[in-house]
Order: C-alpha cells, then structure tokens, then sequence
C-alpha cells in the first residue's frame, strides 16, 4: 500500500529541492492516468478533489477512488482535498479516507483565516493526516483579481495554524491557459526568509516551465498544483476520439482512448518539477 499524507511527500521534496505534483482530477479516466504518469517517472503524486470535481461526485466515492488506485501503484500517492471551504466538508474527506485536507480560508480576514484554518489542521493531526492551509488570494483568469501574499502574514499564519504546507498568492492565476506569466521570485524569497513550511502554487498551469524547474530545486516550493493544462490535454484527446469514428457511441471505448494522451502530458508535467 502506497496511501501516503502531504507530509510524507512534501518534507523530503524540501529537503532533497524537488516538488511534487498536486493533479487536479475530474473522474476515473484522468486520476487513473496521472497514477500511471507518477509510476513511469517514478515519482510520488498528488490526487487532487477540488469543487468541480465533488459537484460531480461524492467525497465518500472519489475517496474509495483515491485508495484503490494508492493500493496498487507502486509510488506513494496522497489522497488530497483541494479547496475545503468549510469544516463540515473537511470532516467529511477526513471520514471519506482522504490523507491530506486543504482549508481555503484565503478570502477571509487574517485572523478568521488563521483561526478556521488551525481548527483544520488540528482535526487533520489527531487522525494522522496533513492540512495545507492558503494565505494571500490567488485569482482567477477572466475573473477575480488576485490579493499577493504578504510576508508578515504569511509569517504569522504559518506560525499560528500549524499547517503542513501554505498556499501563497505570488503571481499565480488559476486557470491560466498559457505560460505566459511568471511567478514573483522576489516576494517568494521573502517569504522564504519568515517560514519554514513548505510552499504551494496553485494555478501552476500558467508558470513557465523552466522557472517551475528551477523554484522547484531552489526554493520552498515543494507542490505545484496543475489542472488546466491536462483538462486540455483531456479535451483534445476526447475530441479526437469521438471526432475520429462519428458512427462510435461506446462511451468505455472512446475515454479509452484518452489515457495514453493525458498519461504522456502528465508524465511531461511531472519531469519538470525532479529538480534534475
């Protein structure tokens, strides 16, 4: 069995200067594939639930899901609440299976935040799980602005909720189909300089690859999350199945057909953070 907590993957990622993936996943076909990708590169994974993934399916089931592709793979694999907006739901992952909850407090006041965040995590601690808490907002593209980090907070947040690892809002945008951007390295080291937990970028679709390589072997980042990039990947290779024989309406053999595309996309995603 490979079940393995967000501590388990992330503290010898700092460590060792690697990071590890946190895949968003949306069903059976792409969490599947990212567990393949994890084991070519034999690297651990992060599966990931956010809130368009439980509007699809129930915590209880996508936890069954999360343990029975750890109980076969040959990597450690972490069972991760993306996006808890409240305890109610992280109790329920806790009960769900899930090893690892992350508490989104990142548009509340700083103390609420520390506060709602530090009951998180103490509820994750005494059954022996991780929390991974969030300070500074990160945006949306097309949507909500994003509010930066502020390294006092950041400081202050870590040191009072206990959390195992911290999101952090440093030019990160979710959903960001294009690498055009970049991350605040400034503002990253500064923050560098006030915590010593391990470090999350969310949104990480949108960060260049080469500046994803180098934080990864230089910085406290230790987990980049990725979705929109292998929703993509998804996408087109759904398109091309259907689009390839129109007569075709066995929906078991056209997902099929997607497992070798987004398990090649996520295996380019994974290289990029060994910090080789």
């Amino acid at each position: 069995m490979t079940l393995a907590t967000l501590s388990d993957v992330l503290q010898p990622a700092l460590a060792n200067g690697y990071a590890v993936a946190g895949l968003v996943t949306l069903g059976w076909e792409d969490m599947r594939a990212y567990v393949d990708a994890a084991e070519a590169e034999q690297v651990p994974v992060i599966l990931q639930a956010g809130p368009s993934c439980r509007a699809h399916t129930p915590l209880p089931v996508l936890g069954k899901m999360f343990r029975h592709l750890a109980d076969h793979a040959g990597v450690s694999v972490v069972a991760h609440l993306d996006h808890g907006y409240t305890f109610e739901e992280c109790k329920i992952a806790l009960d769900s299976g899930f090893t690892s909850l992350m508490y989104d407090g990142s548009r509340k006041p700083l103390q609420q935040n520390i506060d709602e965040t530090a009951a998180v995590a103490e509820l994750a601690h005494a059954a022996g799980i991780s929390c991974e808490g969030e300070i500074g907002f990160v945006g949306y593209s097309g949507g909500e602005g994003s509010n930066g980090t502020d390294p006092r907070e950041a400081e202050a947040f870590a040191h009072h909720t206990g959390v195992d690892a911290m999101a952090i809002s440093v030019g990160n945008v979710h959903l960001q189909q294009d690498r055009e951007g970049g991350l605040d390295e400034a503002r990253i080291a500064a923050i560098e300089a006030v915590t010593k937990v391990p470090l999350v970028i969310h949104g990480g679709s949108g960060v260049p690859v080469d500046q994803r390589r180098r934080l990864s072997k230089n910085s406290a980042i230790c987990k980049f999350n990725i979705g929109t990039e292998l929703r993509m990947a998804f996408g087109a290779a759904l398109r091309e199945a259907v689009n390839k024989d129109p007569g075709r309406f066995d929906r078991v053999a056209i997902l099929k057909d997607t497992l070798d595309p987004v398990e090649a996309a996520a295996r380019t995603v994974l290289q990029s953070f060994k910090g080789e």
